[in-house]
């Protein structure tokens, strides 16, 4: 897991230099950071959204809980394609966080690129 300020999302690739954005209906993987909170809680509230190994963290909007949003920040454009399942890597970092990300969405949610550019920490996010 290598964190960046910023990045270049695109239809063909997903997250630039993420081998798994070509993965089809899973380009990217999106993490909300009241989820995480809610989900370490009871088990390390100090544990980094990190360990969760998403592609992006988001914080301050809501996790619609549902597939085909469109979540949008500048001139980039993810549709939901569903929720994201917690493997078992989950637990060999933080016993219990694979169980505490299964209900509602808590593990993110999946989405594909309907149109790329640039993003960086810091950028507005809506839902459009």
């Amino acid at each position: 897991m290598r964190l960046l300020d910023r990045g270049e999302i695109s239809r063909e690739a997903g997250l630039a230099s993420d081998w798994r954005g070509i993965a089809e209906g899973r380009q990217l993987t999106v993490v909300f950071a009241e989820d995480w909170t809610r989900t370490v809680a009871g088990l390390d509230p100090s544990a980094s959204w990190t360990l969760r190994r998403a592609n992006l963290l988001i914080s301050g909007l809501p996790n619609p809980r549902a597939e085909g949003g469109v979540l949008a920040t500048g001139s980039v454009r993810l549709r939901v394609t569903g929720a994201t399942h917690p493997c078992s890597r989950m637990d060999q970092q933080l016993p219990g966080v694979r169980k505490a990300l299964e209900p509602d969405w808590r593990g993110g949610l999946a989405a594909v690129v309907v149109e790329g550019g640039a993003i960086a920490v810091g950028d507005s996010v809506s839902w459009a």
